[in-house]
């Protein structure tokens, strides 16, 4: 799978194998993402054009430079150069900021998983390709974008199976969910709940709040949250989820 501009898709894993305090669930691993321009003229504000270095990847501009810099692009096209710092690394900010932080965890103490390890093409990055790169491809020789569009599943019973064997690897006693999909297509695989969904856990238990589930032979503190979208008011988010995330970290924190 290619990049526009060629780079290869790469799987984003946990690479520090130790024991964790906390296991964190994502949907799907995300992109470098660069701004591509000719002179003064911005072709596209973020195209994505590379994997992340690392796995809930926090935007640091320095290897965003580094990374955009190798890409090279025909003279005629102009330039690739690192998009706005509010474009890369954004959910990784808020994982640290704002889900870890009031849990009293930082980074080192975490274990990082996406449902698909892989990077998929969103409808904004398929236009943006469909639209600035596609018709370019034939006359500058350009490769083919083979990233798959972003899916409706992400977990399978396979993908399941490997996701605990990860959370038993690190030994971790709180999972994080973030967001629906997290819930129904993994947590509703591997355990009896009575939930399917954030809002319909957030009625019967509220928000911020966890319970106890046997996942193989292990009991684990399960606490699901908002995906990273909804609590860092990323774009188009529901005000609701925002809210409820911001009245949690303020409690988290007071308890401390």
């Amino acid at each position: 799978m290619q990049y526009p501009f060629g780079q290869k898709v790469q799987k984003l894993i946990q690479k520090d194998r130790s024991a964790k305090h906390v296991f964190v669930l994502g949907v799907y691993a995300s992109a470098v993402h660069a701004k591509w321009k000719k002179g003064n003229k911005v072709i596209c504000q973020a195209l994505a054009v590379a994997s992340e270095p690392r796995i809930f990847w926090d935007g640091n501009p320095e290897e965003a430079k580094q990374i955009i810099d190798g890409i090279i692009i025909p003279a005629e096209l102009g330039e690739l150069i690192p998009a706005s710092s509010q474009l890369n690394g954004t959910s990784a900010k808020v994982l640290d900021k704002q889900i870890l932080a009031p849990l009293g965890f930082t980074r080192d103490d975490a274990w990082l998983c996406d449902l698909l390890p892989e990077t998929r093409i969103n409808p904004s990055q398929e236009k943006a390709i469909r639209e600035r790169y596609a018709p370019l491809i034939e006359k500058y020789n350009l490769n083919p974008v083979t990233i798959p569009k972003r899916p409706t599943v992400f977990c399978d019973e396979e993908r399941a199976a490997e996701i605990t064997d990860e959370l038993m690897e690190s030994q971790a006693p709180l999972l994080v969910l973030l967001g629906d999909i997290p819930i129904s297509q993994y947590l509703n695989r591997v355990a009896d709940i009575d939930f399917s969904s954030l809002q319909e856990f957030t009625e019967r238990y509220g928000y911020g709040n966890t319970f106890s589930i046997q996942i193989r032979d292990k009991v684990v503190k399960v606490l699901p949250l908002a995906h990273p979208r909804q609590i860092g008011a990323l774009g188009t988010h529901n005000e609701k989820w925002y809210l409820l995330h911001k009245k949690w970290e303020i409690d988290s924190l007071n308890e401390k």
